[in-house]
């Protein structure tokens, strides 16, 4: 069982980020980037780009930030195989319409990188959802279901492993989520005075969300998904936070923060680590939680029987929801994910 002192979070971050041990050659491989237009995810991008892809797909909000990520990122490389696609997570339309389009012009996925986040300290609320759980968790379970069927076809044409990876964070360990509602997210969606664990919360929903979905493809599903602790990263992760928590925030990270391109490392490696190579560690990998170049273990809580049982609660409640939001969503369920019930 694992737990996460204070301790253990600040020795790591003055230890330092591990080095890309990743060699990879992505020829002919199309990779999306959700949030890539900063951050780890722009760094990410780089990384992928430098790695030969065919295609990197760089989804961000905003359409200036990103077409000036993508032209960062050309001269930084030389690579010219990015495009910018326009991706906003507080709105399940286009959401959906991303899917679509991916569908109508793109033929293979070989990567999805869901790394798009945000970390409030005021209640925001988009679609009737709090805006953590909206795009951290709803949204971002949502198009990693709707891009399951392009990753399956393109596993079957290709002989290849694609990797869904979703950008959690070690904070899950220091996460409680409520346990006396039938309705998880319900309940949470409530409850719009205490924020300040929102955040781990969020992160801990996508660790159960990614465990759930690996338990339900099939044993000779060739789809990778894992979650990624990237560490805590000079980012504008918190660019929302309000004075004068953002000076405490500010001195934090500038005493113990990696950089964004040391955090970005962790995410190609559980995009791309070993698992090529190694059939042993492809297993541990697949519903698996990667930090520090590896497969480690995550809160004692979702090991537990209380994690177990609500990991089944929540996958439960949130196809419940996204049903109602695509009505492929329980084709897609019923197509290529098991009932464990």
């Amino acid at each position: 069982m694992a737990k996460l002192t204070m301790l253990d979070f600040l020795l790591r971050q003055f230890y330092g980020a591990p080095p890309l041990d990743v060699k990879a050659d992505l020829t002919g491989k199309t990779v999306i980037v959700v949030g890539a237009n900063t951050g780890i995810g722009l760094q990410a991008s780089k990384h992928f780009a430098c790695m030969n892809a065919s295609k990197v797909i760089m989804a961000c909000r905003n359409e200036s930030r990103g077409a000036a990520a993508v032209a960062e990122i050309e001269k930084a490389t030389g690579c010219k195989n990015l495009e910018l696609w326009l991706l906003d997570l507080t709105k399940t339309a286009s959401v959906i319409q991303f899917a679509e389009r991916f569908e109508k012009e793109e033929g293979r996925l070989d990567v999805l990188l869901m790394n798009a986040g945000i970390a409030v300290s005021e209640y925001e609320e988009f679609e009737g959802w709090e805006s953590s759980l909206k795009v951290n968790y709803l949204s971002t379970a949502l198009l990693s279901l709707l891009l399951l069927p392009a990753m399956d076809r393109t596993a079957r044409e290709h002989k290849t492993k694609p990797h869904l990876v979703i950008v959690s964070s070690e904070v899950h360990f220091w996460a409680k989520i409520p346990d006396d509602a039938t309705k998880t997210l319900e309940s949470m969606n409530k409850n719009k005075t205490s924020l300040s664990g929102r955040y781990p919360e969020s992160k801990l929903l996508e660790v159960l969300f990614v465990r759930a979905l690996a338990n339900r493809l099939s044993s000779t599903s060739p789809i990778i998904a894992t979650t990624v602790n990237p560490g805590l990263c000079d980012s504008e992760l918190t660019r929302s936070v309000p004075f004068p928590k953002s000076i405490f925030f500010a001195i934090f990270k500038w005493l113990v923060a990696w950089t964004s391109e040391e955090g970005s490392r962790q995410l190609v490696w559980a995009a791309l680590g070993p698992a090529q190579d190694n059939e042993e560690v492809e297993e541990k990998m697949r519903g698996g939680y990667i930090s520090d170049n590896g497969i480690r273990e995550p809160s004692d809580f979702v090991l537990g029987e209380s994690g177990r049982e609500r990991e089944v609660r929540i996958w439960d409640e949130t196809i419940e929801i996204l049903s109602k939001e695509s009505p492929k969503v329980p084709q897609i369920v019923h197509n290529f994910l098991s009932n464990l019930g």
